[in-house]
């Protein structure tokens, strides 16, 4: 496609503008019963403008790209114009000489027959039922393909692409003996040849086995581990508080702390553009990604800014505009946040007393400006050196005092989409159960 074709006709229409240009190719291997029943395929293709005239702003897509679709996206735009608001911050990015190297496409992976990819979810399932006779049935054995081309191209000189692979696989093993339990678990990379299906499936089999037998236990104030999983929920939540966008609407409790003691000391939190599942050499206006530290030793130390939100406060973008698709306008946002690894060793037999959150139910209900969250929890809890499985309880508190409780970081750091953690060693959990 001639991109620069359509930034010179739509540089007549306005006083800047920017192309965004993505193509992805999705594929999906499901194993049910030791068999593939349903390999689907899709593929999206399609372009998304913004243009910006007397310090207006306005977007529009198409998926049509052809002459009559480009027509049509030019046209739109300009239609939208009257009824888009001013605003003196509305630009795009200028070029930068600097940009990371990521490697992150996998030409081989993608090259693979269908037949192994077949053969590697199978073994996941196989690997689920093999490991205990109590495993009844297995769901949601999948593995996901995607390949994803991306170009940015703006009237200020930016012109950048590439392409990048992922990989997901999913799966839920469901036990049964005097109870039925069953645990989901998923993992992701950026090539193929990374992901181990056998030791996948072992460990949801023997988390789920684990599960057996659970039940409430008693309301108390509980020390334990948050296992990473559970941490990346909690990570989720506060996240937001972090955004230039939210300190601007004044949806943040974090406003004139930047450079004050907010959380524990062992608390250090980066966002990444190189780092998590939507890793890219660069952001969705085409500025390098970086590695921002958002908390040192629980100092707050940085907002995270895309342009528009930058030039609100007088400071340079972090690398922070994201893009979830064509249909969508790119927004302020984390790309890659994860807290950083510890020194210490949190391991299930770590506790001779205390609790072990390894999932957290409902995390879309916390209040992400408050902090305040009621979660169902499911884990372990450890009673004399004794491990008891429990379900049905509540998980309730505030982020931000959760983070001030943080006693300990381990050292197992792991990635759940965008956001990834170690587990972390809490003092003062409060649990709601029998």
């Amino acid at each position: 496609m001639d991109f620069e074709r359509i930034i010179k006709r739509a540089k007549g229409l306005f006083d800047s503008v920017e192309l965004f240009y993505l193509k992805k190719k999705t594929k999906k291997y499901e194993s049910r019963d030791l068999d593939i029943n349903n390999i689907e395929f899709k593929e999206e293709e399609g372009i998304a403008l913004r243009g910006i005239r007397n310090n207006r702003l306005v977007f529009s897509y198409t998926f049509e790209l052809n002459d009559d679709g480009i027509n049509w996206l030019l046209s739109n735009c300009e239609e939208l114009l009257p009824f888009a608001d001013e605003d003196v911050d509305y630009a795009f990015s200028c070029p930068y000489d600097d940009y990371p190297f990521l490697h992150i496409y996998d030409k081989e992976g993608i090259n693979l027959d269908d037949r192994t990819k077949k053969e590697f979810i199978i073994e996941l399932e196989s690997a689920m039922k093999d490991y205990d006779k109590r495993i009844v049935t297995t769901r949601g054995c999948e593995l996901h393909e995607e390949e994803i081309e991306m170009h940015i191209i703006n009237s200020k000189g930016i012109s950048k692409s590439a392409k990048k692979t992922v990989y997901a696989l999913t799966g839920m093993a469901v036990a049964k003996d005097k109870d039925e339990v069953s645990w989901y678990d998923w993992e992701w990379s950026n090539f193929f040849k990374d992901l181990n299906a056998r030791k996948l499936g072992m460990d949801i089999a023997k988390k789920a086995i684990s599960f057996l037998g659970s039940s409430q236990i008693d309301t108390g104030i509980y020390d334990g581990i948050l296992k990473p999983q559970a941490v990346c929920d909690i990570l989720g939540i506060v996240s937001s508080s972090f955004l230039g966008e939210n300190l601007f609407k004044n949806k943040t409790k974090l406003k004139d702390k930047v450079g004050k003691q907010c959380f524990s000391e062992q608390l250090n939190i980066i966002d990444s553009g190189k780092a998590g599942i939507n890793a890219f050499f660069m952001d969705g206006e085409g500025i390098p990604s970086k590695e921002n530290h958002v908390v040192s030793n629980g100092v707050f130390l940085t907002f995270l800014y895309d342009n528009y939100y930058g030039k609100k406060f007088k400071m340079e973008s972090t690398g922070n505009c994201v893009r979830t698709g064509i249909k969508e306008p790119p927004r302020c946002g984390v790309r890659g946040m994860y807290i950083k690894n510890g020194n210490t060793d949190l391991n299930d037999d770590t506790l001779s007393n205390g609790i072990i959150i390894k999932e957290l139910i409902g995390a879309h209900t916390a209040n992400p400006i408050t902090g305040e969250f009621s979660l169902g929890a499911i884990g372990h809890l450890i009673k004399n050196n004794k491990t008891i499985p429990f379900k049905e309880v509540i998980f309730s508190g505030n982020v931000f005092d959760l983070f001030n409780n943080i006693k300990a970081v381990g050292t197992d750091v792991k990635f759940y989409g965008i956001y990834g953690s170690p587990s972390l060693l809490i003092e003062g959990m409060r649990i709601s159960g029998k």
